[in-house]
């Protein structure tokens, strides 16, 4: 579902924030300074503020006596559970989709996945985040389920695109996964789009799980 309100400043600062603290760049027990981030992204300390507030609900960071804002614990537990649930309903909007989809909505799913492939070839990671993101927004809108797909959106949010985007491995997995979801899609075949879509995410996991470990995040 398209949504073209712009974001508030508050919710594109805890966007940048997860991302950071998703891809480890903000490591688990970490300050996060409202002075050194809203320096950073050029902003006031308000939409910083309100932004920490939005992650300590969240629970992805936390208020500590004296301290101030630090990053919540993360495990690897944690980031299997997240994935799993996205993969999980992602799959079924991928199966309901195959179940439905006609030829004309295949073709705009294959443009989308020309102009990502484009960008992944000449990696231009700002393009391949936002191609990636309008190709599967596309599938979710095809499948006709508002509600899904809401929650879904909500449980992206936790998804470090930006380190998705920039990581030849992923770019290849992605490539091999829209190859094989465009063809369960021209076959209707429900079984293989779930599963192909549910292992799109499930192998995002492992490979962010993998790029944390040699961060020595759990460490």
């Amino acid at each position: 579902m398209a949504d073209l309100r712009r974001p508030q400043l508050s919710d594109e600062v805890a966007a940048t924030l997860r991302g950071r603290i998703m891809s480890g760049e903000l490591r688990p027990g970490a300050r996060v300074r409202l002075e050194e981030v809203a320096a950073d992204l050029g902003v006031s300390i308000t939409p910083v503020r309100e932004a920490l507030l939005t992650l300590r609900g969240e629970d992805m960071v936390e208020l500590e006596p004296r301290k101030g804002y630090v990053v919540a614990p993360l495990s690897q537990q944690d980031v299997i559970d997240l994935f799993q649930l996205q993969g999980d309903i992602a799959g079924e909007l991928a199966a309901r989709v195959a179940a439905r989809i006609t030829e004309a909505e295949r073709d705009e799913l294959a443009l989308a996945n020309k102009a990502l492939l484009r960008a992944a070839g000449s990696r231009r990671t700002a393009d391949i985040e936002r191609l990636e993101y309008e190709f599967h927004r596309t599938i979710n809108r095809l499948a006709g389920a508002r509600k899904l797909s809401w929650f879904l959106h909500t449980a992206t949010r936790y998804t470090p695109a930006r380190f998705y985007a920039a990581d030849p491995a992923w770019r290849d997995g992605m490539r091999a996964d829209h190859e094989a979801l465009l063809a369960a899609f021209a076959a209707q075949d429900a079984d293989a789009a779930r599963s192909v879509m549910t292992r799109h995410f499930t192998d995002g996991a492992d490979l962010l799980i993998k790029h944390l470990d040699d961060l020595a995040i759990w460490d």
